[in-house]
C-alpha cells in the first residue's frame, strides 16, 4: 500500500513538473512577438526554395539583430488584393501579429484590374490590421507599361496616397535595384531569383529595422 502510495506521489510530482515546463515554453513563444508577411509569389520565394527567400532571410536577420520577432509567411503565389481582403480577417485571428506587412497588388495590376478596386481592397486589410492593434508596413509595387502610362501612374499612387492617409510607413518599390536587372530575374521575367532576395530584404530592412526595434524596446519595458 506504502509502495503504490509512493508511486502515486512520484507519477503526480513528474506530471506537474511538465505541465509547469509547458506552459513556460507556451509563455516564451506568447511573448514573442509576431510578424506577419501577407504578400503573393515575390514574398511566397516563387520559383526558388523556400529557406532562400527574403521572408526566410528576414527572419536570420532579426535573430542576427537579436530582435524576438517570429516571422510568419501567409504570402500566397498568385494572390491578387481581391483575395488578400478575403482572408485578412482570419490570418489576423489566427496569427495575432505585432506588424504585418502588406504586400499586394503586383497581379491586380498584371491582370489589368480596376484600380479603384484594388485600392479599396487594400484599405480593407489596413483597416482591419489597425483595429486589430497591428501596425501596418506598406509594401509598394511597380508595373511594366503594358497598360499605358496613365495606368502604370496610377497603379504606384495607390501605395503613396494610402501609406499617407493611413499614416503607414512605406516601402515604395519592392522590386528597387532587382527590375529591369536580367541578372536577378527568373526566366519568366517577373520573379526574382535567389540572389536577388538580398536585395529585396535589404529593401525592406530599411524601412521596417527601426519599427521592430521599437516593438522590441516596448516589450522590454512591459517586462521589466
Amino acid at each position: 500500500m506504502k509502495l503504490r502510495f509512493n508511486f502515486f506521489r512520484l507519477f503526480l510530482t513528474y506530471s506537474m513538473v511538465c505541465v509547469c515546463n509547458l506552459m513556460a515554453i507556451n509563455t516564451v513563444q506568447a511573448a514573442a512577438p509576431g510578424l506577419l508577411v501577407f504578400g503573393d509569389s515575390l514574398s511566397a520565394a516563387y520559383g526558388i526554395p523556400r529557406e532562400q527567400g527574403w521572408v526566410a532571410l528576414l527572419q536570420l536577420q532579426l535573430q542576427k539583430q537579436g530582435l524576438p520577432h517570429q516571422v510568419v509567411n501567409a504570402s500566397i503565389s498568385g494572390e491578387t488584393t481581391s483575395g488578400g481582403a478575403s482572408r485578412i480577417q482570419a490570418a489576423l485571428a489566427q496569427y495575432q501579429p505585432k506588424i504585418v506587412l502588406i504586400q499586394l497588388g503586383a497581379n491586380d495590376g498584371l491582370r489589368g484590374l480596376p484600380l479603384n478596386e484594388m485600392q479599396q481592397n487594400l484599405s480593407t486589410m489596413i483597416q482591419a490590421s489597425q483595429r486589430s492593434g497591428t501596425q501596418v508596413v506598406l509594401i509598394g509595387m511597380k508595373i511594366p507599361p503594358n497598360y499605358g502610362p496613365r495606368y502604370t501612374r496610377d497603379f504606384a499612387a495607390i501605395y503613396t496616397d494610402l501609406a499617407q492617409k493611413f499614416h503607414l510607413p512605406l516601402v515604395p518599390f519592392l522590386l528597387q535595384d532587382v527590375a529591369g536587372n536580367p541578372a536577378l530575374i527568373q526566366a519568366d521575367g517577373l520573379h526574382p531569383v535567389a540572389s536577388a532576395q538580398e536585395h529585396i530584404l535589404q529593401t525592406v530592412w530599411q524601412v521596417l529595422q527601426p519599427i521592430v526595434q521599437k516593438k522590441a524596446d516596448s516589450s522590454m519595458r512591459k517586462v521589466q
